[in-house]
């Protein structure tokens, strides 16, 4: 196979915790799939703990380990955000954020040890968590007319395809879902059906 077509990823959210010198960092894990998502834990996480001294966090979207974000939220650079994406890289999961919500014990840690807290943090929450496998799929859109029902519906249940949106008068559209690996197959052969339109929407 040229590409693959499954990532892991949790399925719930989950909560780790670490403590030095008085401290208390606190993360959290969820799975998300856009910054929207993200930007809403944030804001949720801000309500609950609103006299914690630092929210920081990572990011992880979709198989291309560039596409992250870290926020250090005031910690010293590179000490915070990037400890936490550490993590998540080397466990191998993506659409994902965790923040850590910290308190301050009135004791500094020092460059090492703000690294240790937060990766530390990271790695209980994640060792909390759930980690599944999922594939990614992508979802598309189809547009016939009614008289092309039957060869259409056939071709997508022929090969058990998850249907997600249907719309049938005159002219009928129906949104489906497919595996990566599926693609080229079951594309194909609702190709091979007259005058449809395929269009693709996005992935998921």
């Amino acid at each position: 196979m040229l590409f693959e077509d499954t990532y892991q990823t949790i399925n719930h959210p989950a909560e780790g915790i670490f403590r030095d010198k008085g401290s208390k960092f606190i993360a959290y894990a969820f799975p998300v799939k856009t910054e929207d998502e993200v930007k809403e834990h944030l804001l949720k996480l801000k309500k609950e703990h609103p006299t914690a001294r630092h929210h920081c966090y990572a990011w992880r979207f979709g198989m291309d380990r560039n596409v992250f974000r870290v926020n250090d939220d005031g910690e010293p650079s590179g000490t915070a955000g990037r400890p936490i994406l550490n993590v998540l890289l080397s466990k191998d999961v993506t659409n994902i954020v965790v923040f850590v919500v910290r308190y301050f014990g009135g004791t500094l840690l020092g460059v090492p040890g703000l690294i240790n807290a937060y990766k530390s943090a990271t790695l209980d929450a994640l060792e909390n968590a759930q980690i599944i496998q999922k594939t990614i799929n992508d979802i598309y859109r189809i547009d016939f007319e009614y008289l092309q029902m039957n060869d259409v519906m056939k071709a997508l249940k022929d090969d058990a395809v998850a249907m997600l949106n249907q719309q049938f008068d005159n002219a009928c559209s129906i949104e489906f879902e497919l595996k990566k690996s599926e693609i080229n197959r079951i594309i194909g052969k609702l190709e091979d059906i007259d005058s449809v339109k395929i269009q693709y929407l996005r992935t998921v």
